[in-house]
């Protein structure tokens, strides 16, 4: 029998990724001085009020009200009919030092010997229903705001929006787990006065219809574009007006869209967020190690989807567990428990190797915090830093580095598994 399954994506203007954008920037900010930084940084936004709080290690320093407002800026914030723009809300920063006891644990004489930064497990997740190896219901998600947003900072259609947008995909499954059918899409967004409401509602579900959902399915491959065939729901804000949004309309905090950031409820979660935090925080660090191996089994042939938990004590290494579920999904003759195990034999799982493997320790990390830290292609770029080393370069009198963002996206261990697994 057939099932539904509903994941949701909300925009940068939403309040909780306004916070969740500004910690990163913030991590970004003090990586490019200091690579050696530790951060775990939150953020509250709400009317007229930025407040960054937490703590930091670092030898380098960041003027935080001109990081918060860069990030509000190129958000959209930029009008004070919004109750929140990046001109006039007020900054407040509450960050302080690094608790020596944590450090102690976490740095240590042999850099590969580094603790984890705190105990807790982490899930990886990955599935054969997209291209990225993402559940559909959540690439879905993303891909609607993605556009909403792309017509709004293009501002030729659509010109009333604003912000603040909120997205949800409604599947129908086989009862075999397939993707069958988009079941209801919900969309929606915030947007400019109108002198009617009736005529607002109307024209917003009618540009919705003809010049978002058109532009969705231009970037969809086949398979999923078939499954938007079909009388499917299509709610466009079902609440009625929604000029009131953003952190005016709601506070935001850091950490508060784990589910949107990783598989729209797909899996599971160990409940720890990513925005604000240091690679030393395997809340973040290991989750992109467990997903780097869960897209690469998939990848390779050995299993149709699975589910990778890694857990750490903090202050130690070696992680605790390495357990794996394919949903009996295996091409190979072998319970899961020896599955891990072999592949527990193929990745170093400690935060040490988990950071370099990746370059964590750059600047990289404002990007992921809108539309996922999954399923996003990985790709190289030159960044500004503010420190020399061997990896740096200088050009027009600035000092430079090229480093790979969503790294953990990389099929570079395909083959390894392949031949692991005697799948050639």
């Amino acid at each position: 029998m057939s099932y539904l399954f509903t994941s949701e994506s909300v925009s940068e203007g939403h309040p909780d990724k306004v916070s969740d954008q500004i910690s990163d920037a913030l991590l970004d900010s003090f990586l490019s001085q200091d690579p050696e930084s530790k951060v775990a940084c939150e953020t509250l936004v709400t009317t007229g009020l930025v407040v960054c709080a937490g703590e930091v290690r670092t030898s380098g320093y960041v003027a935080v009200d001109d990081v918060a407002r860069r990030v509000i800026k190129k958000i959209g914030y930029s009008k004070s009919d919004y109750q929140f723009d990046y001109k006039s809300c007020a900054v407040i920063s509450a960050i302080h030092s690094q608790s020596a006891d944590i450090h102690q644990g976490v740095v240590r004489d042999a850099d590969e010997e580094q603790g984890a930064g705190d105990q807790g497990m982490m899930f990886g997740y990955a599935c054969n229903e997209t291209d990225s190896y993402m559940p559909i219901t959540i690439e879905v998600a993303h891909m609607i705001l993605e556009a909403l947003s792309e017509i709004r900072n293009e501002g030729k259609l659509m010109t009333y929006l604003r912000p603040d947008a909120k997205s949800q995909v409604t599947m129908q499954y086989s009862e075999e787990g397939l993707p069958e059918k988009i079941d209801s899409i919900v969309v929606s967004t915030q947007h400019d006065d109108f002198d009617e409401e009736s005529k607002m509602l109307e024209t917003i579900k009618n540009d919705i219809q003809k010049i978002l959902i058109p532009k969705v399915l231009a970037r969809c491959s086949e398979k999923v574009r078939a499954l938007f065939e079909g009388n499917y729901k299509l709610l466009v804000n079902p609440t009625g007006k929604f000029v009131i949004g953003g952190p005016h309309g709601d506070s935001g905090l850091t950490g508060r869209k784990i589910i949107v950031d990783t598989y729209g409820g797909h899996g599971a979660h160990g409940g720890g967020a990513f925005s604000g935090k240091d690679p030393s925080k395997v809340d973040r660090s290991a989750a992109y190690a467990a997903r780097h191996i869960a897209k690469n089994m998939v990848a390779a042939g050995l299993c149709d989807k699975v589910l990778v938990q890694v857990a750490y004590a903090i202050g130690v290494a070696e992680p605790v567990n390495l357990f794996i579920n394919t949903y009996n999904s295996a091409k190979v003759s072998l319970p899961d428990s020896q599955i891990a195990d072999k592949i527990g034999q193929i990745f170093d799982l400690r935060p040490y190797a988990i950071v370099n493997r990746f370059g964590l320790k750059n600047p990289i990390y404002e990007p992921t915090s809108t539309y996922g830290h999954f399923g996003r292609d990985p790709y190289e770029q030159e960044v500004e830093v503010f420190y020399q080393n061997k990896e740096t370069f200088l050009k027009n009198d600035k000092i430079y580095k090229n480093v790979t963002f969503f790294a953990w996206e990389k099929l570079d261990h395909v083959e390894e598994i392949k031949t692991k697994f005697s799948l050639r």
